[in-house]
Protein backbone atom coordinates (compact mmCIF):
# COMPACT_ATOMS: atom_id res chain seq x y z
CA UNK A 1 0.00 0.00 0.00
CA UNK A 2 1.39 3.40 -0.93
CA UNK A 3 2.30 5.79 1.85
CA UNK A 4 -0.40 8.23 0.83
CA UNK A 5 -3.01 5.53 1.48
CA UNK A 6 -1.71 4.74 4.94
CA UNK A 7 -2.72 6.39 8.17
CA UNK A 8 -0.28 8.82 9.75
CA UNK A 9 -0.25 8.01 13.46
CA UNK A 10 2.71 10.19 14.43
CA UNK A 11 2.76 13.45 12.48
CA UNK A 12 5.58 15.86 13.20
CA UNK A 13 4.26 18.68 15.34
CA UNK A 14 4.70 22.16 13.79
CA UNK A 15 6.77 23.45 16.70
CA UNK A 16 9.20 20.56 16.21
CA UNK A 17 9.35 20.61 12.42
CA UNK A 18 11.11 23.98 12.31
CA UNK A 19 13.83 22.73 14.68
CA UNK A 20 14.32 19.17 13.42
CA UNK A 21 17.21 17.90 11.30
CA UNK A 22 16.03 17.51 7.65
CA UNK A 23 17.44 13.98 7.39
CA UNK A 24 15.45 12.96 10.43
CA UNK A 25 12.28 14.54 9.01
CA UNK A 26 12.70 12.58 5.78
CA UNK A 27 13.20 9.28 7.61
CA UNK A 28 10.30 9.89 9.98
CA UNK A 29 7.88 10.85 7.22
CA UNK A 30 8.80 7.70 5.28
CA UNK A 31 8.61 5.26 8.20
CA UNK A 32 7.87 6.20 11.81
CA UNK A 33 4.94 8.46 10.95
CA UNK A 34 2.88 5.40 9.94
CA UNK A 35 3.50 3.33 13.08
CA UNK A 36 1.22 3.30 16.10
CA UNK A 37 3.03 4.35 19.31
CA UNK A 38 3.48 1.44 21.69
CA UNK A 39 1.56 3.13 24.48
CA UNK A 40 -1.55 3.18 22.27
CA UNK A 41 -1.47 -0.54 21.48
CA UNK A 42 -3.84 -2.80 23.46
CA UNK A 43 -1.10 -5.43 23.45
CA UNK A 44 2.37 -5.70 21.95
CA UNK A 45 3.23 -8.12 19.17
CA UNK A 46 5.87 -10.47 20.63
CA UNK A 47 8.04 -9.81 17.57
CA UNK A 48 8.41 -6.21 18.68
CA UNK A 49 9.84 -7.30 22.01
CA UNK A 50 13.02 -8.40 20.22
CA UNK A 51 13.70 -5.03 18.69
CA UNK A 52 11.39 -2.36 17.40
CA UNK A 53 9.20 -1.77 14.42
CA UNK A 54 11.34 1.16 13.25
CA UNK A 55 15.01 0.94 12.33
CA UNK A 56 17.49 3.40 10.92
CA UNK A 57 20.82 1.89 11.87
CA UNK A 58 23.60 1.25 9.36
CA UNK A 59 24.63 -2.27 8.42
CA UNK A 60 26.83 -3.98 11.03
CA UNK A 61 30.56 -4.16 10.34
CA UNK A 62 32.46 -7.42 10.00
CA UNK A 63 34.23 -8.52 13.18
CA UNK A 64 36.47 -11.44 14.00
CA UNK A 65 33.95 -13.63 15.82
CA UNK A 66 30.55 -13.55 17.50
CA UNK A 67 29.41 -15.97 20.17
CA UNK A 68 26.92 -16.13 23.02
CA UNK A 69 27.60 -16.73 26.70
CA UNK A 70 25.23 -17.46 29.56
CA UNK A 71 24.76 -15.84 32.94
CA UNK A 72 22.42 -17.16 35.63
CA UNK A 73 19.22 -15.56 34.28
CA UNK A 74 20.13 -14.06 30.91
CA UNK A 75 22.58 -14.35 28.04
CA UNK A 76 25.06 -12.03 26.35
CA UNK A 77 26.63 -11.78 22.91
CA UNK A 78 30.38 -11.35 22.60
CA UNK A 79 31.98 -9.56 19.65
CA UNK A 80 35.73 -10.09 19.23
CA UNK A 81 37.92 -8.10 16.81
CA UNK A 82 39.76 -9.61 13.89
CA UNK A 83 43.46 -10.36 14.31
CA UNK A 84 45.56 -11.14 17.35
CA UNK A 85 44.87 -9.77 20.80
CA UNK A 86 47.41 -7.49 22.52
CA UNK A 87 49.76 -9.24 24.93
CA UNK A 88 47.62 -8.21 27.91
CA UNK A 89 44.32 -9.13 26.22
CA UNK A 90 41.65 -7.13 24.47
CA UNK A 91 40.13 -4.00 26.00
CA UNK A 92 36.49 -4.69 26.84
CA UNK A 93 33.18 -2.81 26.66
CA UNK A 94 30.21 -4.19 28.60
CA UNK A 95 27.11 -2.80 26.87
CA UNK A 96 23.41 -2.55 27.74
CA UNK A 97 21.04 -2.01 24.83
CA UNK A 98 18.15 0.40 24.68
CA UNK A 99 16.27 -1.37 21.91
CA UNK A 100 16.61 -0.65 18.19
CA UNK A 101 15.05 2.79 18.53
CA UNK A 102 13.78 2.83 22.10
CA UNK A 103 13.46 0.05 24.62
CA UNK A 104 12.50 1.35 28.02
CA UNK A 105 13.57 -1.89 29.74
CA UNK A 106 10.69 -3.61 27.90
CA UNK A 107 11.85 -4.05 24.29
CA UNK A 108 15.09 -5.09 22.64
CA UNK A 109 17.60 -7.90 22.70
CA UNK A 110 20.73 -9.26 21.12
CA UNK A 111 19.84 -7.77 17.72
CA UNK A 112 19.65 -4.24 19.11
CA UNK A 113 22.20 -1.53 18.25
CA UNK A 114 24.30 -3.81 16.04
CA UNK A 115 25.87 -0.94 14.13
CA UNK A 116 27.38 0.61 17.24
CA UNK A 117 28.40 -2.73 18.74
CA UNK A 118 30.34 -3.75 15.65
CA UNK A 119 31.78 -0.26 15.15
CA UNK A 120 33.04 -0.26 18.73
CA UNK A 121 34.52 -3.75 18.32
CA UNK A 122 36.26 -3.03 15.03
CA UNK A 123 37.25 0.62 15.36
CA UNK A 124 38.14 0.63 19.07
CA UNK A 125 39.72 -2.84 18.81
CA UNK A 126 37.92 -4.17 21.86
CA UNK A 127 35.76 -7.09 22.87
CA UNK A 128 32.14 -5.95 23.17
CA UNK A 129 29.72 -7.84 25.41
CA UNK A 130 26.06 -7.00 24.80
CA UNK A 131 23.82 -8.13 27.67
CA UNK A 132 20.36 -9.52 26.91
CA UNK A 133 18.98 -8.49 30.30
CA UNK A 134 15.51 -9.57 31.40
CA UNK A 135 12.69 -7.33 30.24
CA UNK A 136 9.65 -5.83 31.91
CA UNK A 137 6.74 -6.12 32.44
CA UNK A 138 7.34 -9.85 33.02
CA UNK A 139 10.54 -9.01 34.88
CA UNK A 140 10.25 -5.50 36.34
CA UNK A 141 12.87 -3.66 38.39
CA UNK A 142 15.23 -4.81 39.83
CA UNK A 143 15.65 -7.75 37.40
CA UNK A 144 17.55 -5.77 34.75
CA UNK A 145 19.80 -4.21 37.41
CA UNK A 146 20.57 -7.65 38.85
CA UNK A 147 21.50 -8.96 35.39
CA UNK A 148 23.65 -5.92 34.67
CA UNK A 149 25.49 -6.20 37.97
CA UNK A 150 26.05 -9.93 37.51
CA UNK A 151 27.52 -9.26 34.06
CA UNK A 152 29.86 -6.62 35.50
CA UNK A 153 31.29 -8.99 38.10
CA UNK A 154 31.46 -11.90 35.66
CA UNK A 155 33.64 -9.89 33.29
CA UNK A 156 35.85 -8.74 36.14
CA UNK A 157 36.30 -12.25 37.53
CA UNK A 158 36.22 -14.40 34.39
CA UNK A 159 36.81 -12.08 31.45
CA UNK A 160 40.54 -12.73 31.25
CA UNK A 161 40.30 -16.52 31.34
CA UNK A 162 37.12 -16.87 29.27
CA UNK A 163 37.43 -14.06 26.71
CA UNK A 164 41.08 -12.96 26.87
CA UNK A 165 40.19 -9.43 27.93
CA UNK A 166 42.31 -6.95 29.84
CA UNK A 167 40.27 -6.01 32.91
CA UNK A 168 42.51 -2.99 33.40
CA UNK A 169 40.89 -1.61 30.23
CA UNK A 170 37.26 -2.16 31.18
CA UNK A 171 34.46 0.21 30.09
CA UNK A 172 30.69 0.06 30.48
CA UNK A 173 28.15 1.67 28.19
CA UNK A 174 24.55 1.76 27.13
CA UNK A 175 21.82 3.69 25.38
CA UNK A 176 18.58 5.12 26.80
CA UNK A 177 17.28 2.52 29.30
CA UNK A 178 20.57 0.70 28.75
CA UNK A 179 22.35 3.96 29.53
CA UNK A 180 20.47 3.96 32.81
CA UNK A 181 21.76 0.45 33.57
CA UNK A 182 25.30 1.40 32.54
CA UNK A 183 25.28 4.44 34.84
CA UNK A 184 23.94 2.34 37.72
CA UNK A 185 26.56 -0.36 37.13
CA UNK A 186 29.38 2.18 36.91
CA UNK A 187 28.42 3.58 40.30
CA UNK A 188 27.91 0.13 41.82
CA UNK A 189 31.36 -0.84 40.54
CA UNK A 190 33.12 1.80 42.63
CA UNK A 191 31.16 0.86 45.75
CA UNK A 192 31.79 -2.88 45.39
CA UNK A 193 34.16 -4.76 47.70
CA UNK A 194 36.64 -4.93 46.15
CA UNK A 195 35.87 -2.11 43.69
CA UNK A 196 35.68 -2.98 40.00
CA UNK A 197 38.01 -0.54 38.21
CA UNK A 198 36.50 1.06 35.11
CA UNK A 199 38.18 3.37 32.63
CA UNK A 200 34.97 4.86 31.19
CA UNK A 201 31.19 4.98 31.37
CA UNK A 202 29.81 5.62 27.87
CA UNK A 203 26.23 6.87 28.02
CA UNK A 204 23.93 7.58 25.08
CA UNK A 205 20.80 9.59 26.03
CA UNK A 206 20.56 7.86 29.43
CA UNK A 207 17.51 7.74 31.68
CA UNK A 208 18.89 9.32 34.85
CA UNK A 209 15.88 10.26 36.97
CA UNK A 210 12.73 8.15 37.01
CA UNK A 211 11.00 10.68 39.25
CA UNK A 212 10.93 13.31 36.47
CA UNK A 213 7.48 14.71 35.66
CA UNK A 214 5.84 16.00 32.51
CA UNK A 215 5.40 19.47 34.01
CA UNK A 216 9.06 20.26 33.44
CA UNK A 217 9.37 21.45 37.02
CA UNK A 218 12.49 19.36 37.59
CA UNK A 219 13.79 19.23 34.02
CA UNK A 220 12.58 21.82 31.50
CA UNK A 221 13.21 19.49 28.57
CA UNK A 222 10.20 17.37 29.56
CA UNK A 223 7.94 20.37 28.84
CA UNK A 224 9.99 22.00 26.09
CA UNK A 225 10.18 18.77 24.09
CA UNK A 226 6.71 17.47 24.90
CA UNK A 227 5.87 17.38 21.18
CA UNK A 228 9.08 15.69 20.11
CA UNK A 229 9.06 12.70 17.78
CA UNK A 230 10.17 9.18 18.80
CA UNK A 231 10.05 9.59 22.60
CA UNK A 232 7.17 11.81 23.71
CA UNK A 233 6.36 11.91 27.43
CA UNK A 234 3.53 9.41 26.97
CA UNK A 235 5.98 6.78 25.71
CA UNK A 236 8.47 7.37 28.51
CA UNK A 237 5.77 7.12 31.15
CA UNK A 238 4.52 3.87 29.57
CA UNK A 239 8.02 2.40 29.78
CA UNK A 240 8.40 3.62 33.35
CA UNK A 241 5.08 2.11 34.40
CA UNK A 242 6.09 -1.25 32.98
CA UNK A 243 9.59 -1.25 34.49
CA UNK A 244 8.79 0.47 37.78
CA UNK A 245 5.19 -0.39 38.67
CA UNK A 246 5.91 0.30 42.36
CA UNK A 247 6.21 4.06 42.66
CA UNK A 248 8.44 3.89 45.73
CA UNK A 249 11.13 2.20 43.60
CA UNK A 250 11.48 5.19 41.28
CA UNK A 251 13.57 7.26 43.70
CA UNK A 252 15.94 4.41 44.53
CA UNK A 253 19.34 5.22 43.15
CA UNK A 254 19.72 1.99 41.20
CA UNK A 255 16.68 3.04 39.17
CA UNK A 256 17.52 6.77 39.24
CA UNK A 257 21.32 7.12 39.42
CA UNK A 258 21.13 10.87 40.00
CA UNK A 259 20.34 9.93 43.62
CA UNK A 260 23.43 7.73 44.13
CA UNK A 261 25.57 8.37 47.24
CA UNK A 262 28.09 11.21 47.04
CA UNK A 263 30.85 8.66 47.59
CA UNK A 264 29.91 6.92 44.35
CA UNK A 265 30.03 10.16 42.38
CA UNK A 266 33.44 11.06 43.80
CA UNK A 267 34.85 7.67 42.75
CA UNK A 268 33.05 7.39 39.40
CA UNK A 269 35.09 6.70 36.26
CA UNK A 270 35.68 9.11 33.42
CA UNK A 271 32.38 9.71 31.65
CA UNK A 272 31.19 10.36 28.10
CA UNK A 273 27.55 11.40 27.61
CA UNK A 274 25.65 11.94 24.35
CA UNK A 275 22.73 14.35 24.73
CA UNK A 276 20.15 15.18 22.03
CA UNK A 277 18.67 18.67 21.95
CA UNK A 278 15.09 17.57 21.17
CA UNK A 279 14.93 14.80 23.76
CA UNK A 280 12.76 14.95 26.87
CA UNK A 281 15.66 13.27 28.73
CA UNK A 282 18.11 16.02 27.74
CA UNK A 283 18.21 18.00 30.99
CA UNK A 284 18.48 15.05 33.37
CA UNK A 285 21.52 13.82 31.42
CA UNK A 286 23.00 17.31 31.62
CA UNK A 287 22.31 17.38 35.37
CA UNK A 288 24.04 14.03 35.78
CA UNK A 289 27.11 15.26 33.91
CA UNK A 290 27.19 18.41 36.03
CA UNK A 291 26.93 16.43 39.27
CA UNK A 292 29.81 14.19 38.18
CA UNK A 293 31.92 17.22 37.27
CA UNK A 294 31.26 18.84 40.64
CA UNK A 295 32.45 15.59 42.26
CA UNK A 296 35.74 15.91 40.35
CA UNK A 297 35.05 13.43 37.54
CA UNK A 298 36.30 14.11 34.01
CA UNK A 299 33.17 14.39 31.85
CA UNK A 300 33.02 14.72 28.07
CA UNK A 301 29.49 15.86 27.31
CA UNK A 302 28.47 15.87 23.65
CA UNK A 303 25.42 17.96 22.73
CA UNK A 304 23.85 17.25 19.35
CA UNK A 305 21.53 19.95 18.05
CA UNK A 306 18.29 19.54 16.10
CA UNK A 307 17.87 15.81 16.73
CA UNK A 308 15.64 13.69 19.01
CA UNK A 309 16.24 10.80 21.37
CA UNK A 310 17.06 7.81 19.09
CA UNK A 311 19.51 9.56 16.73
CA UNK A 312 22.48 7.75 18.29
CA UNK A 313 21.35 4.49 16.69
CA UNK A 314 20.25 5.96 13.36
CA UNK A 315 23.60 6.25 11.59
CA UNK A 316 22.01 4.70 8.50
CA UNK A 317 19.02 7.02 8.26
CA UNK A 318 20.18 10.26 9.90
CA UNK A 319 23.60 9.86 8.43
CA UNK A 320 25.48 13.04 9.23
CA UNK A 321 24.58 13.36 12.91
CA UNK A 322 24.15 9.63 13.54
CA UNK A 323 27.56 8.80 12.13
CA UNK A 324 29.15 11.64 14.07
CA UNK A 325 27.74 10.27 17.32
CA UNK A 326 29.14 6.81 16.59
CA UNK A 327 32.53 8.27 15.70
CA UNK A 328 32.60 10.42 18.84
CA UNK A 329 31.81 7.39 20.99
CA UNK A 330 34.46 5.25 19.32
CA UNK A 331 37.00 8.05 19.83
CA UNK A 332 36.09 8.20 23.52
CA UNK A 333 36.62 4.45 23.84
CA UNK A 334 39.96 4.55 22.05
CA UNK A 335 41.10 7.44 24.21
CA UNK A 336 40.08 5.69 27.44
CA UNK A 337 41.77 2.43 26.45
CA UNK A 338 44.97 4.09 25.23
CA UNK A 339 45.48 6.27 28.31
CA UNK A 340 45.10 3.44 30.80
Amino acid sequence: MANEERVVHQPIHPDVAEKLDPEYIAFHNATTAYTIPLYRLPQIDPALRLGSHVGGGAEPLKVGSIRDISFSKCTARVYTPEGSAPATGWPVLLFFHGGKVFGGWTIGGLNSQLSFLTNACKRAQCVVISVDYRLAPENPYPAAVEDAEEALHWVYRHGKSELNVDINKFAVGGGSSGGNLAAVVALKAVLAEPPVPLVLQLLFVPVIDNTATTSGEKYKSWAENANTVALPPESMLWFRDNYLPNHEDRAKWDSSPIFAPDEAFKKAPKTWIAVMELDILRDEALAYGEKLQKAGVEVDLKYYKSVPHPTHIMDGAVMQVGRQIISDAVYALNNAFSTT
